[in-house]
């Protein structure tokens, strides 16, 4: 990887003209890059998991559903993430082959290293997009969902969390869609040592 020649901070034109060369995905914030790593096999399980369900379940609608390398663009953040899931309806972004960037649902799966950041700064980038309706949360070592919907609450609108139950499904209403836990956790390993909450 080509990482030394790499002058930051990066315009997000000089940036997509780099990715674009490169054998690895990376991820893009305000001009700093950060190479993303390789997801073990609960992470992976779970997003193709999701991705199923969503991609038969929108079949035939103007609704595309996107896993791991489908770049979205948040121009609030000048920043270009990789979710693990996404689903867009829009028309714009049907016109754009690498980048998309009005997401109604976004789909991050866990892990140990990257939950702080996915909880923090890249969902408060997310929360900056005026078509984006559900951000789902999947922690798969805790087999735990954690469900933030835009809602009218007070006349305002604010993010509200619809927790899930351990090893419990899901209810996706920017899509209309029901995950059962059957679905959602289907062949995801457990672990060996279960991980307790917060740690």
């Amino acid at each position: 990887m080509g990482q030394a020649a790499l002058n930051l901070p990066l315009s997000a034109a000089d940036f997509l003209a780099w990715d674009a060369t490169q054998t690895t995905r990376h991820e893009f914030v305000r001009g700093e890059v950060s190479a993303m790593a390789g997801a073990g096999e609960r992470h992976v399980t779970v997003a193709g998991n999701i991705y199923l369900a969503l991609r038969q379940h929108l079949a035939g609608t103007p609704c595309r559903t996107f896993i791991t390398d489908m770049k979205l663009r948040v121009e609030a953040a000048d920043a270009f993430f990789y979710p693990d899931v996404m689903v867009t309806c829009s028309p714009r972004d049907a016109e754009q082959s690498h980048v998309k960037s009005e997401p109604v649902l976004l789909v991050e799966v866990l892990s140990p290293a990257t939950a702080a950041f996915d909880r923090g700064d890249k969902f408060a980038a997310y929360r900056s997009l005026a078509s984006l309706r559900e951000v789902l949360l999947v922690d798969p070592d805790l087999r735990r969902c954690d469900l933030f919907r835009r809602q009218v609450v007070d006349g305002g609108e604010a993010w509200v969390l619809h927790p899930g139950e351990s090893a419990g499904g899901v209810e996706l209403v920017s899509v209309g869609l029901a995950l059962s836990a059957e679905a959602l956790w289907a062949e995801v390993p457990a672990l060996a040592s279960p991980r307790t909450p917060g740690a």
